[in-house]
């Protein structure tokens, strides 16, 4: 969905992991694209397909 020239123009303004214990941070482009998709097929979080990841980790 991304096309590489965008995603490194947003890249540097998501999280990265700390380090710190708790939920380890997933794939930021993955959940970048998962929220692009739902908004743009305007589903529900829990319809969101599964070749992205659970929807409740988006």
């Amino acid at each position: 969905m991304l096309s590489d020239a965008l995603w490194s123009s947003i890249e540097d303004m998501l999280p990265r992991p700390t380090g710190r214990p708790g939920r380890k941070f997933s794939d930021a482009r993955l959940m970048v694209e998962a929220i692009i998709y739902r908004y743009r097929c305007g589903i529900a979080w829990r319809d969101l397909s599964q070749l992205f990841v659970l929807w409740q980790t988006v």
